[in-house]
């Protein structure tokens, strides 16, 4: 083997990388942080190879102690890292040789650096989605803690961003927990394709050593060892299912900062932000910016490309492994941080929100929220609901004409539009009523609202006792 070419790989070449491909292949300066799941499967695969009799016990513990020492060298920050030795896998293996000598090149027996890295990054994602998940049921559980405090908070519903009908502020912040439900089934979804072990499948055909696959990957807490050996080195499908998962997830909270931005505005003034999560202006004293859910919402193009960045490194890609795949660490470090600090800050923030109730009540005044309802009052009293809704949109005609919304009309007033409409209908007019008279699975009553959170409370219960 030439003494200036990588240890690795060199033997087969007669001169040295160029200086400048050199830095441009490696990938140590990212890849490194895969280092604590690189020794947790070399510290397994030296473990089974014990088992099997490939390695004897002594060089076992000999690999294992020097690697653990090697672990301990990362995390005090000691440890040198070379861009000559391209990665983070080939920079351990040589110290751990500088360490024990040559009992340490027997580490890399029946593996390749393409199952290796393979592994790693199963094991860090792994981690990464437990660390995730954590978060995620944080957000869900404040977010249903707020739910339930504000089932009786009227506020309008919007359609259009215009003025529906009547909600509660704990029934839209329901809404927001079941997008975060079901983007936690698919996180759960995700997680179970992830934690399948490449480890034994070697270069691309697995290796001729009586390897114990099953062994190592009961050693990982892996479900089962990959099944083709081909699929297992070159595929990186888990990994894109992950950021498709954080697209949706970021979607989600980006409709929800958009609600947040709006809502502290001036112009909307339902909610107060602790002023933890906001700045001010350089310029303007008065200013109070929604920073943290202007940043999510910003955050989340950043994600969406890291989704369309590694569908297409992957699809022109011939079996089996290809150096392109380096380029998938870079993006998916980025969307596993993104996601997370996102989480984060919602879980700290949205518990702490403030409605403006008197505000949220007035502006569910304005704008004939209870329309749908007197339609659906003239329904009930026999008139045909075509019929109805002309009668009700002629009433909001008038009442725009003067300034009144429907519940400030007198019954002379509505019963010009239809000799149906009685005295009773002021029950309906109310807004506390509108919210009431929809009081089935899934509505806006405040007891069904209650009722949601408390299922929810529930399920969270459930997936944190499984975690």
């Amino acid at each position: 083997m030439s003494q200036t070419t990588n240890q690795s790989w060199g033997g087969r070449f007669s001169e040295p990388t160029d200086a400048f491909v050199e830095r441009f292949t490696a990938s140590v300066d990212f890849d490194q942080r895969l280092a604590a799941q690189d020794i947790q499967g070399s510290v397994a695969h030296a473990t089974m190879l014990a088992r099997v009799g490939v390695l004897t016990d002594d060089e076992r513990d000999a690999i294992v102690t020097g690697l653990n020492e090697i672990r301990d060298e990362i995390e005090r920050g000691e440890f040198q890292w070379s861009v000559p030795l391209e990665d983070v896998h080939m920079n351990i293996e040589a110290r751990l040789t500088d360490k024990i000598g040559i009992t340490g090149k027997k580490l890399h027996t029946g593996r390749s650096r393409n199952d290796q890295v393979a592994t790693d990054i199963r094991l860090f994602m792994r981690d990464a989605i437990d660390d995730i998940e954590g978060e995620l049921i944080r957000l869900r559980e404040g977010m249903v803690e707020l739910a339930d405090r504000e089932a009786d908070t009227i506020m309008p519903g919007f359609t259009h961003l215009q003025t529906a009908q009547p909600v509660t502020f704990g029934h839209h912040l329901l809404a927001w927990q079941e997008m975060l439900a079901r983007d936690h089934e698919r996180l759960l979804d995700c997680r179970k394709r992830v934690n399948v072990m490449p480890l034994g499948a070697a270069a691309l055909a697995g290796t001729t050593y009586p390897i114990d696959r099953h062994v190592t990957a009961e050693l990982l807490g892996f479900e089962r060892p990959a099944e083709n050996s081909l699929d297992a080195v070159s595929d990186r499908d888990f990994a894109i299912e992950f950021v498709s998962f954080a697209s949706l997830l970021l979607m989600h909270m980006s409709r929800m900062s958009e609600e947040l931005v709006l809502w502290t505005s001036a112009q909307f003034d339902f909610i107060d932000l602790p002023d933890r999560f906001c700045t001010g202006s350089s310029i303007m004293p008065q200013k109070k910016n929604p920073d943290v859910p202007e940043l999510v919402r910003g955050k989340t193009g950043r994600v969406y490309g890291h989704l369309m960045g590694l569908l297409t490194l992957m699809k022109s890609q011939p079996l089996a492994y290809n150096k392109d795949n380096q380029e998938d660490k870079e993006p998916l470090f980025d969307a596993v941080d993104t996601v997370g600090d996102c989480l984060k800050a919602f879980a700290d923030m949205v518990p702490a929100i403030e409605p403006k109730k008197v505000n949220m009540f007035e502006a569910a005044r304005k704008g004939f929220s209870t329309a749908t309802d007197l339609a659906d009052y003239l329904v009930r009293k026999g008139v045909a609901f075509r019929d109805a809704h002309e009668i009700v949109g002629e009433s909001v005609a008038y009442g725009l004409k003067e300034e009144k919304d429907l519940s400030q009309m007198s019954l002379d007033e509505l019963r010009q539009f239809s000799q149906a409409i009685e005295s009773d209908v002021f029950e309906v007019l109310t807004l506390e009523g509108s919210v009431a008279a929809r009081n089935h699975i899934g509505g806006t009553a405040p007891d069904q609202v209650r009722a949601a959170a408390q299922r929810a409370r529930e399920a969270l219960a459930v997936l944190k006792d499984q975690a």
